[in-house]
Formats: C-alpha cells, sequence, structure tokens
C-alpha cells in the first residue's frame, strides 16, 4: 500500500454509505468509544440521501491500486451539517467527525478535507466554521492549530442522551439520573 498515493475528494455517494460506516467505526476504535457505536448503512443512509437529509459527507478516495486488494477505495472522510450562531445571527458549517486511515495519514488528505471545508462554509457565506477535539489527541489538536484553528479553553460539550433525554423530555430533568445520561 502507498501512503502518498493521489487522492481525490468528492461529496459522498450513496455507494459510500458502507466504507463511511466502516471508517466510523475505525474512528470509534480509535477513540476509544466502540462501545457507544449504534451506526449501521441502514441508520445512516436517510441522514445523508433520504428526503430530508441532515447532514453532508466528502470523501478522500484513492486508486483501487494503492489499497489492499478487497479493501475500499475510499480512505478518508469528513461528516458535517449546519448549525446556527445566534451571536453573528449567521449558520455555520459543524465538522462532526473528520477521519483518515492511519495508512494515508501524511498525505495531505486531512488537510485538503479541512481546506475544502473551509472553502465550503465561505461559498455558503457561514459565518464560522467549527468542530470538537478530544483533549487528549495531542496530534490532532497541533494539526487543527497548524490549519489556523482555536481550540476554545473556556468552553465544553454539553450532552444529553439515553434515559437523561427521555427524562428532559418528559420535564423530569435530573430526577435520579444525576451525570449517568451524558456520552
Amino acid at each position: 500500500m502507498n501512503s502518498s498515493a493521489p487522492f481525490t475528494l468528492r461529496p459522498a455517494e450513496l455507494r459510500d454509505v458502507a466504507p463511511i460506516v466502516q471508517l466510523i467505526r475505525e474512528l470509534a476504535e480509535f477513540e476509544k468509544l466502540s462501545h457507544l457505536l449504534q451506526v449501521t448503512p441502514e441508520k445512516l443512509r436517510p441522514h445523508l440521501f433520504g428526503e430530508k437529509p441532515v447532514v453532508e459527507a466528502l470523501v478522500a478516495e484513492v486508486p483501487a491500486e494503492a489499497v489492499a486488494p478487497g479493501e475500499s477505495t475510499v480512505v478518508g472522510f469528513a461528516l458535517f451539517f449546519t448549525n446556527f450562531s445566534t451571536f453573528l445571527a449567521q449558520p455555520g458549517l459543524y465538522l462532526e467527525d473528520l477521519y483518515v486511515k492511519p495508512s494515508q495519514r501524511g498525505s495531505g488528505i486531512g488537510e485538503a478535507l479541512l481546506t475544502r471545508l473551509g472553502k465550503l462554509a465561505v461559498d455558503r457565506g457561514y459565518g464560522r466554521f467549527e468542530w470538537s477535539v478530544l483533549d487528549w489527541n495531542e496530534t490532532a489538536i497541533r494539526f487543527y492549530e497548524k490549519m489556523g484553528a482555536t481550540v476554545l479553553p473556556d468552553w465544553r460539550v454539553c450532552r444529553v442522551t439515553g434515559d437523561a433525554l427521555q427524562a428532559i423530555a418528559q420535564g423530569r430533568a435530573g430526577a435520579d439520573l444525576g451525570a449517568s445520561g451524558a456520552q
């Protein structure tokens, strides 16, 4: 396998759903979060390509000769959606996940994906391009800072899922749950 193989970036197509799910599985394993994984091609497909898509994706693809026989030529992806800044009164682009297979890292795919997304945000007239990074992923933090990102030290992600989401939806937030619904 050639880690410096030429690559192309393109919007994801229906045929890319299974390879994207496989890359999401690899990402979850890398982040030590596989126990939270529920994604399947059947679950992801309608959100990317259904009647009312809520996310978009770009994929990085290499020629077939750059991967082992039987492996997907899709070696990286970026999944993103539109968010909104009330302070700017403008939409923004939120990068949910970016992942490049380890064998393809260092070939410029990550930088190309971020650059393409930045251009997309500018072309769409968005006021921000944001994403989160795990605090222990120093390699990613350095890469993002090199790309011009500011890691915001004063902000923390808040999340409500599972039983806690059900509780908050029913107006019984905090009842016997504590922080157990955060994942």
